[in-house]
């Protein structure tokens, strides 16, 4: 851990810094206080250390995202180049290079886009910068209000983000192996800083929710394990010649887990009972913010979600009917699947399943409807470790690649796995989903700023994508096979789910005369549970972690389907706009082009989007 910021010098007013080299020495500072995120991104001097969360650390944050948007304006206030003109805009000319993302490139996973000066240096600068600001203002919100101060979550904790790392440490050598060690050493004193900043987050009455609180026990009890503890497994592959020192370490580590455990349990856990499980408008907005990088309007976005619920609802009973016309409901048939449907059988098997899956979806989108680099094609199937959020998930590469992007399925002690809730969930989480995005921004590292490729990734924009490419998929003919197919809608119908069940229990909205569950009765936690229920394939475990997570993280879950409304926006427009100057529409082209733009919030991706 690090008390210094190692923040560079304000540019002079007789030559200001571009946007991207603003953007990247922030990047550069910011993985010294988060090595965290410097192994996401494969930085390999942040593989041995990990972060301060105590509230000295989160302050430090703060200040580097606040000087860097004073160097931000400094620099932008003399640029001559409109910053509302984004990619789309009349700044100078188009890029006409060969190389990975020019404007006008020739390659494999090259940007191809036809607007005016989209790949341009001048539309990367405006990007960025507007992504810059955006994002550490709504991360300085999210600071002020004290949001850092009671992250207590099932997949998105502080505690999460160390596993998480230590599953992305390279492991090669035994030089890998004695840094791994490094890393176990540091745990103890990281989970000391994060126990800090709850501590504190009570001392100023900002509680985390209680069912948060339950369910981190409960993992943090299968880290500690009656099975093996996962840190003693973790390192069980090492060298024999560090085996001493592996071992010792990974006791330690588990030991401060346990620790921690206790505390969870027998301190904080009392201290916030009777606290809220909802957050209320306010609080809602900001992080809404935070992680869809617009300011909604959140009234339209219910009426959104619910339209989105009808629709799916009219199209899972046509595509249940297929299969089984006297069933009552598309989960009655679902529930038949689980046991009479396609199956993998196995986890290695189911692993290998996956991973064919991810190849074959290579093999046919490459050169047809997208120009796949060599590096981003390799994408890896695993198995989840134990105490996982039971949603698969995926990592993405490190920008040399020599750790490929990977998915990763949680089996939740099953063996048999319905191909109906795969397959669809893998476009998503894979090719085209997200591998194909975040693997490209990361092949155009050396184009765009690494802010822009691995960074100041919005989660509506990349999870809007992978929702995206499901629904291209099912366009483009993959998912034929009636349960693959009613397995899609399932998962869609969940993401409707989620925008109506977020924003209705966070904001505690009036459920609709138009619903089939409960009308005119306001939200609550137990009857978002009992809506996803009646509507989902997922079985009940699920369903409630799923809430759970909901409760912990206002506003993330929305934006998978807000998301994908805006990469569909962006394309119809893009494509009305192709008619109406009298030229073919080229969705491969555009493709490319859309992907090669790195990271944008919603606020500007459809705007970009729509000029391509």
């Amino acid at each position: 851990m690090s008390d210094t910021t190692h923040s560079r010098p304000l540019p002079s007013s007789a030559s200001p810094s571009p946007p991207r080299r603003i953007a990247d020495a922030y990047a550069d500072d910011l993985i010294v206080l988060d090595p965290v995120l410097g192994t996401i991104i494969g930085d390999r001097a942040s593989h041995g250390r990990l972060p301060d969360f105590s509230p000295d650390g989160i302050d430090q944050l703060a200040r580097l995202a606040g000087d860097t948007l004073r160097r931000l304006a400094a620099a932008t206030s003399q640029q001559t180049v409109p910053e509302g003109d984004l990619a789309t805009g009349a700044g100078a000319g188009a890029g006409a290079g060969t190389g990975p993302g020019t404007g006008t490139g020739t390659g494999p996973g090259t940007c191809t886009g036809t607007g005016p000066d989209a790949g341009s240096d001048a539309a990367i600068e405006r990007n960025c910068a507007r992504l810059l600001r955006e994002r550490l203002t709504a991360e300085l919100a999210m600071h002020e209000t004290g949001e850092t101060l009671r992250s207590v979550s099932n997949i998105f904790s502080p505690v999460h983000q160390i596993r998480t790392a230590l599953t992305l440490t390279p492991t090669a050598d035994d030089e890998d192996w004695r840094v791994v060690e490094r890393r176990l050493r540091a745990l103890p004193a990281s989970l000391e800083s994060y126990r800090a900043a709850l501590t504190e987050g009570l001392r100023r009455g900002l509680p985390g929710g209680p069912r948060q609180i339950t369910a981190m026990v409960g993992q943090l009890d299968e880290w500690t394990g009656r099975k093996g503890a996962w840190f003693s497994q973790f390192v069980a592959p090492g060298p024999e010649a560090l085996r001493k020192e592996l071992e010792s370490a990974a006791l330690e580590a588990t030991a401060a887990v346990g620790r921690l455990r206790e505390w969870l349990s027998q301190v904080y856990a009392p201290g916030v009972a009777g606290a809220p499980e909802v957050v209320g408008r306010e609080r809602y907005a900001v992080c809404a913010r935070y992680f869809n990088g617009i300011d909604l309007d959140l009234d339209e976005a219910y009426e959104y979600g619910w339209s989105e619920f009808h629709r799916l609802l009219d199209e899972m009973r046509t595509e249940a009917a297929r299969i089984r016309p006297d069933a009552a409901t598309p989960w009655t048939v679902l529930k038949h699947l689980d046991t009479h449907g396609h199956a993998v059988e196995g986890e290695e098997e189911v692993r290998v399943w996956l991973q064919d899956l991810m190849d074959e979806a290579v093999g046919r989108l490459d050169g047809t409807h997208f120009d796949i680099a060599e590096r981003v094609a390799r994408v890896e199937s695993r198995l989840a470790p134990a105490g996982s959020s039971p949603a698969p998930y995926y990592t993405s590469p490190s920008e040399d690649f020599t750790r490929p992007g990977r998915t990763w399925l949680p089996t939740m002690g099953r063996t048999r796995f319905p191909t109906y809730e795969l397959v669809s969930t893998w476009y998503h989480e894979g090719v085209p989903g997200h591998h194909l995005q975040l693997a490209q921004w990361a092949h155009l590292s050396d184009r765009l700023s690494r802010y822009q490729t691995g960074v100041g990734t919005v989660s509506a924009n990349a999870e809007g994508w992978a929702l995206y490419a499901e629904r291209l998929m099912d366009e483009l003919g993959f998912l034929s096979d009636p349960e693959h197919r009613l397995g899609y809608l399932d998962m869609q119908m969940m993401r409707a789910v989620r925008v109506v069940i977020d924003l209705g229990m966070h904001l505690e909205l009036r459920i609709p005369r138009h619903s089939p569950f409960r009308p005119g009765e306001r939200w609550t936690p137990a009857l978002a549970e009992k809506f996803f229920r009646a509507h989902s394939g997922r079985p009940d475990e699920f369903v409630r972690k799923e809430v759970i997570r909901y409760q912990g993280t206002p506003g993330q879950a929305i934006g998978y389907k807000l998301g994908e409304r805006s990469w569909l926006r962006g394309r119809e427009a893009a494509r009305a706009a192709h008619r109406r100057d009298g030229r073919d529409f080229d969705l491969k082209g555009w493709h490319m082009a859309a992907l090669s733009q790195g990271s944008l919030g919603l606020d500007d991706l459809e705007t970009v989007l729509a000029g391509l």
